[in-house]
C-alpha cells in the first residue's frame, strides 16, 4: 500500500498535474477532495471529463466516472459483491476505492488517452429492432458502420506510418535528388557512347576497360586486406612489447622483494580484511537494518496531526529528564569500581573509533588508488591510440630527454642562423632599393637628354624592339621544339602500346587459367571453412562445458578450502583451551602451594573472599552511618542556629557602630552622656 501511495503521489508532482503533495499530506485528504484528484486524473485522459465535482451530484459523478472507467475496461478486484461496495466507495470518495483506481490510471496513462480517443467513434450506437425497420434509418446505421469499418483501416495505417519511421517530405526530396541524378548519369552515357562510337574496335576496348576495372577493385580489396593485416601485426607487437614490459616489471619487483616483507604484506592485508568482514560490516549492516526497520515503522504509521505530535514531544521531554535524573544519581553514587570501568570503557572507544577511522581512511586510499590505475591504463590506452608508442619510463624517459636537449641545442643553433640570414636579406632589401632609386634617376636624366637633343623616347623604343625580337626568336624555338616532341611522342606512344600488347598476351592467357584455379580453390575454401566452422562450433560448445564444469569444481574445491581452513582454526582453538584446562587441572591437584595459588580458581577465590571482606566492611560503615545520622542531623541544626545567631549579632554591631557615627557616647561614673 505504501509504494502504491508513493507511486501515485509522485505522479500527481509531475506534469502536467503538478500538484505539490507529500505522502502526509495525500493521507490526509478529504474524500471530495480525492475525488477531484481522480477526476482530474480522468480529465488528463478524456478532456470532457472536466467537471468541478462541487457543482455536480454525487449520483451523476459516480455514473459518469463509472462509464469511462468502463470503457477503459478497468476491472475492481473481488466478484459481484465487491462491485456494489466499489460504487458505493466510488460516491463517497473511500481510500481503499480510489487508490487502486488512481495507481491503475496513472501506470499507463497513454494507452488509456488512445483507448478514450478510439472510444468516441467505435462505441456502437444501440438502434432498436422496431426503428430498424424504417428505410432511412436503415440506411443510416449502414452508413454508419461502414464508415466506423474505414475509420479503423485508416487508424492503422496512421499508426503503421507512424511508427515505420518515415516521413513524406523526407521521401519526396529523395525521389527528385535520385530522377536528377539519374537524368545526369543519362546524358554522360550518351555523350561518353558517341565519344567511344569513333573509335576502332570500342567493343573490345570496354570489355577490357571492364575487366581492368574489376582488377583494380580487387586490388584495392587486397591493398586494404593487407593494410588491415599490417595494422593488426602492429597491434600485436605493441601487445606483446606491453605485456613484456609489464612482465618485466612484474620480475623485478618479484626479484626485489623478499618473502618476509610478502608474508608481512599479507598478513597486514588478512588482519584488515578480517576486521572489515567481522567487526565495520557486521555494525554498519546491523544500523542500516536498524535504520530500515525504524523507516518502515514509521511508513507503517498511521498520519499524525499536530496534537499528536505535541504529544509525542512532551514524551520525549519527560524521558529526558528522567535520564538526567538518573545519570545524577548514578554520579552521586560515585563508585569507584564503575569509574574505573567507565575510564576503560571510554579508551577503549576512543581505540575503536580510531580503529574505523583508520580502517576508512585505509578503505579510502584503496578506492583512490584503484581509481588512479585505472585513470593512469585509460591515459596510456589514449596515447597508445593517439600516436601508437607508449608512455615513457625510468631510463627510456631519461634518454628521451637528452635528445630534445640536443635537438634544443640543435635548433637554437639553427634559429641563429636564420637570424643572421633575416638580417642579411634586410640589407640586401636595402642595397636594391638604394639601386633602384640610383636607376630612376639615371633614367630621368636620360630622358632629359633625349628632350633637349630632340629624340625624346628613343631608349624606351629601342629596348621595346630588343624585348619584342627576344620574344620572337624564343615563340619560333618553342614552337619547332613542340612540334618536333609531339611527332617523338605520337612514335613512342605507337611502340609502346604495341610492346604492351605483345606483352600482356601470355599475361592474360596465364590470367585465365588464374581465374579458373582461383574458382577452384575459393570453392574448396568454402567448403573446408563451413567444415571448420562446424567443428569450430562443436568444440566451442564441448569448452563451454568444460569450463562451466571446471568453474564449478574450483567453487566446490575453494568451498572445501575455506571449510578445511576454519575446521583447522577451530582445533586449534580447542587444543588451546584443552592445554589451559589441563594445565589448571595439574596446577588445582599438585601438591605444591606455588603451582596451586598459580591456578585461576585460588586467585578467583582470593578475589571473592576480598570482595566479601569489602562488603563487610561497607556494610558495617553504613551501619554505623545510620546510627549516628539522627545526632549527626541535630549537630547540624545547632550549628545552623548558632551560624544564625553569630549573623543576628553582626547585624546588630553594625547597626551599633552606625549610630556612633551620628554622635559619641560616653559612659561614666555609671551615666551614659551622647555628645553631637
Amino acid at each position: 500500500m505504501s509504494d502504491q501511495i508513493k507511486f501515485i503521489v509522485d505522479n500527481l508532482n509531475k506534469e502536467p498535474f503538478r500538484k505539490n503533495y507529500n505522502l502526509i499530506t495525500f493521507d490526509s485528504l478529504e474524500p471530495m477532495q480525492l475525488l477531484q484528484i481522480l477526476n482530474d486524473v480522468l480529465a488528463e485522459i478524456d478532456p470532457k471529463q472536466v467537471v468541478d465535482i462541487r457543482e455536480e451530484m454525487p449520483e451523476h459523478t459516480a455514473k459518469r466516472m463509472l462509464s469511462l472507467l468502463g470503457i477503459l475496461k478497468y476491472k475492481p478486484p473481488g466478484n459481484a459483491t465487491d462491485m456494489s461496495t466499489f460504487r458505493q466507495g466510488l460516491v463517497i470518495g473511500s481510500k481503499p476505492v480510489i487508490y487502486p483506481v488512481l495507481h491503475w490510471l496513472l501506470q499507463r496513462t497513454n494507452e488509456l488517452k488512445k483507448r478514450a480517443y478510439l472510444a468516441r467513434f467505435l462505441i456502437k450506437l444501440e438502434v432498436p429492432s422496431e426503428f430498424l425497420q424504417d428505410e432511412t434509418v436503415a440506411d443510416t446505421n449502414k452508413q454508419y458502420e461502414e464508415l466506423m469499418e474505414a475509420f479503423k483501416t485508416l487508424h492503422k495505417e496512421c499508426e503503421q506510418l507512424k511508427t515505420s519511421g518515415f516521413s513524406t517530405a523526407e521521401i519526396r526530396r529523395d525521389i527528385s535528388a535520385m530522377e536528377d541524378e539519374k537524368d545526369q548519369l543519362i546524358k554522360r552515357v550518351e555523350r561518353l557512347k558517341k565519344r567511344v562510337e569513333t573509335v576502332q574496335n570500342h567493343q573490345r576496348m570496354l570489355k577490357i576497360a571492364r575487366q581492368l576495372r574489376v582488377e583494380k577493385e580487387r586490388e584495392e580489396f587486397l591493398a586494404q586486406q593487407k593494410q588491415e593485416q599490417k595494422n593488426q601485426l602492429f597491434h600485436a607487437v605493441q601487445r606483446l612489447q606491453r605485456v613484456q614490459n609489464q612482465l618485466k616489471s612484474m620480475r623485478h619487483t618479484a626479484a626485489d622483494a623478499k618473502p618476509e616483507s610478502l608474508m608481512k604484506r599479507l598478513e597486514e592485508e588478512i588482519k584488515f580484511n578480517s576486521y572489515m568482514v567481522t567487526e565495520k560490516f557486521p555494525k554498519e549492516l546491523e544500523s542500516k537494518k536498524k535504520e530500515l526497520h525504524f523507516l518502515q515503522k514509521v511508513v507503517s504509521e498511521p498520519a499524525m496531526g499536530h496534537s499528536d505530535l505535541l504529544e509525542l514531544e512532551s514524551n520525549i521531554n519527560e524521558i529526558n529528564t528522567q535520564i538526567n535524573q538518573l545519570i545524577e544519581k548514578k554520579m552521586m553514587r560515585n563508585e569507584p569500581i564503575e569509574g574505573k570501568l567507565s575510564l576503560y570503557r571510554q579508551q577503549a572507544s576512543i581505540i575503536s573509533r580510531k580503529k574505523e577511522a583508520k580502517a576508512e581512511e585505509l578503505q579510502e586510499a584503496k578506492e583512490k588508488l584503484a581509481s588512479l590505475e585505472r585513470e593512469v591504463s585509460v591515459k596510456t590506452n589514449q596515447t597508445r591510440e593517439f600516436d601508437g608508442t607508449e608512455v615513457l619510463k625510468g631510463d627510456e624517459f631519461k634518454r628521451y630527454v637528452s635528445k630534445l636537449r640536443s635537438k634544443s641545442t640543435v635548433f637554437k643553433k639553427k634559429h641563429q642562423i636564420i637570424a643572421e640570414f633575416k638580417a642579411e636579406f634586410g640589407l640586401l632589401q636595402r642595397t636594391e632599393e638604394l639601386l633602384k632609386q640610383r636607376h630612376e634617376n639615371i633614367q630621368h636624366q636620360l630622358r632629359t637628354i633625349e628632350e633637349k637633343k630632340g629624340i625624346s623616347g628613343y631608349s624606351y623604343t629601342q629596348e621595346e624592339l630588343e624585348r619584342v625580337s627576344a620574344l620572337k626568336s624564343e615563340v619560333d624555338e618553342m614552337k619547332g621544339r613542340t612540334l618536333d616532341d609531339m611527332s617523338e611522342m605520337v612514335k613512342k606512344l605507337n611502340s609502346l602500346v604495341s610492346e604492351k600488347k605483345s606483352a600482356l598476351a601470355p599475361v592474360i592467357k596465364e590470367l585465365r587459367q588464374l581465374r579458373q584455379k582461383c574458382q577452384e580453390l575459393t570453392q574448396e575454401c568454402d567448403e573446408k571453412k563451413s567444415q571448420y566452422d562446424s567443428c569450430a562450433a562443436g568444440l566451442e560448445s564441448n569448452r563451454s562445458k568444460l569450463e562451466q564444469e571446471v568453474r564449478g569444481l574450483h567453487e566446490e574445491c575453494l568451498q572445501e578450502e575455506s571449510r578445511y581452513h576454519y575446521t583447522n582454526c577451530m582445533i586449534k582453538n580447542l587444543e588451546v583451551q584443552l592445554r589451559r584446562a589441563t594445565d589448571e587441572m595439574k596446577a588445582y591437584v599438585s601438591s605444591d602451594q606455588q603451582e596451586k595459588r598459580k591456578a585461576i580458581r585460588q586467585q578467583f577465590t582470593k578475589n571473592i573472599a576480598e570482595q566479601e571482606n569489602l562488603g563487610k566492611k561497607l556494610r558495617e560503615k553504613q551501619k554505623a552511618v545510620r546510627e549516628s545520622h539522627g545526632p549527626n542531623m541535630k549537630q547540624a541544626k545547632m550549628w545552623r542556629d548558632f551560624e544564625q545567631l553569630m549573623e543576628c549579632k553582626k547585624q546588630c554591631f553594625l547597626k551599633q557602630q552606625s549610630q556612633t557615627s551620628i554622635g559619641q557616647v560616653i559612659q561614666e561614673g555609671g551615666e551614659d552622656r551622647l555628645i553631637l
